[in-house]
C-alpha cells in the first residue's frame, strides 16, 4: 500500500484554494526559502519539535531517551540534536506535551479517511489542497491521493513551488483541478540566495504547465526588503501577464508565524527580524500589477 510522510491536516481552510478546504500538508522541500513559516516542512523525515514553555521539568525524557540525548541544565532539560536520533521516545514519555514529532507515515487510505469526514463542507468549489513542503517530492503518494480524491469527484489543488522534476508535474496534472503556483523572484540569483537554489526550473515548469491550460494562481509573497521593490514586482508582472492560462495573481503578506518555530527546532532563523508590510504598500503594488492586466488579490 502506498503511503508517504504527513506532517500536518488541516480542516476548514479558507486560504488554500477556493471553497471550505481540507488541506493536507506533505513533509521534504527542497527550498530553504529565508521566510518559509513551515520550517517543519523541509526535512522529509519526522523530526522533534519541542516547546520548552510546556516543561514540567519531571525527568521522564531523560530516563526514557535510548541515546542519552537529553540532560538537565539547571533551568530544564537540553536536547543535543547531534545525538537525537528523532526515535521519539520522550514524547511518549512526556506528560506536558513539551515534546512532539512533526510528520508521520501514512497511507492513502489514512489520508483520505480524514478527508472524507469534511466532505459535507465541500460545497462549490471547496475540496483538497496538497501542499507542504513540496508535494510533489513525494510523487508516487502524491498522485495515488490525486487519483483517490478524483474517483470520489472532489475538486483538487496543488499547492507548489515548482521546484520538482517536470515529469512529476506531468503525472499528476491530469488529477489537479486548480494549481497554486509560488513565484518569489524573478532574479536568478537573487533567488538562489534566498531560497537556496535557482529558479530556473521553477520558470519552465510553470511555463509548460501555463501551456497546456492548466488552471493557475500565481502566488507571491512579499518579503519586505528581499522582493518587495518595485522592480521586483514589475519584473513578475512582466513575465505573468505573458503567460497564459494564469487566472490570478495573489499577493501574499509575510507574516512571523515561523519565526518562533525555527527555536522549536534548534534552527537558526535566516531572516533578520522582519514586520509584515503595510497595508498601503500591498495596495500599490495590487495597483502595480493590475496595470499589466492581471487580476490581483491581496491574500490566498
Amino acid at each position: 500500500m502506498i503511503s508517504g510522510t504527513v506532517f500536518d491536516i488541516r480542516r476548514f481552510s479558507i486560504h488554500d484554494g477556493p471553497g471550505i478546504r481540507t488541506t493536507v500538508f506533505l513533509k521534504g522541500c527542497s527550498l530553504r526559502c529565508w521566510w518559509c513559516h513551515n520550517p517543519e516542512s523541509q526535512r522529509p523525515r519526522p523530526e522533534l519539535i519541542l516547546r520548552p514553555e510546556r516543561c514540567i521539568v519531571c525527568g521522564a525524557c531523560v530516563e526514557t531517551c535510548p541515546v542519552g540525548a537529553i540532560r538537565a541544565n539547571g533551568q530544564g532539560y537540553v536536547t543535543d540534536r547531534a545525538i537525537c536520533d528523532d526515535c521519539g521516545a520522550c514524547v511518549a514519555a512526556c506528560y506536558a506535551d513539551a515534546r512532539e514529532m512533526v510528520g508521520r507515515t501514512m497511507t492513502v487510505s489514512e489520508v483520505m479517511a480524514e478527508v472524507l469526514r469534511d466532505t459535507t463542507f465541500y460545497e462549490g468549489e471547496g475540496g483538497v489542497t496538497f501542499s507542504g513542503g513540496e508535494p510533489l517530492l513525494q510523487p508516487e503518494f502524491l498522485l495515488a491521493l490525486l487519483q483517490a480524491c478524483k474517483a470520489r469527484d472532489l475538486h483538487t489543488a496543488l499547492d507548489t513551488c515548482g521546484y520538482a522534476p517536470p515529469e512529476a508535474l506531468e503525472r499528476v496534472r491530469e488529477y489537479v483541478d486548480l494549481f497554486l503556483y509560488d513565484l518569489k523572484l524573478m532574479d536568478g540569483e537573487r533567488h538562489r540566495r534566498f531560497t537556496g537554489a535557482d529558479n530556473d526550473l521553477i520558470l519552465r515548469n510553470l511555463e509548460r504547465l501555463a501551456a497546456t491550460g492548466s488552471r493557475i494562481i500565481v502566488r507571491v509573497p512579499v518579503i519586505p526588503g528581499l522582493n518587495d521593490d518595485p522592480a521586483d514586482i514589475a519584473a513578475i508582472g512582466e513575465y505573468v501577464s505573458a503567460l497564459p492560462a494564469v487566472e490570478r495573481l495573489d499577493l501574499l503578506p509575510y507574516h512571523r508565524m515561523g519565526a518562533d518555530k525555527y527555536a522549536r527546532l534548534a534552527r537558526p532563523d535566516p531572516l533578520p527580524p522582519t514586520d509584515p508590510p503595510p497595508a498601503a504598500q500591498m495596495a500599490e503594488l495590487q495597483r502595480q500589477l493590475e496595470a499589466y492586466g492581471l487580476a490581483v488579490k491581496i491574500g490566498g
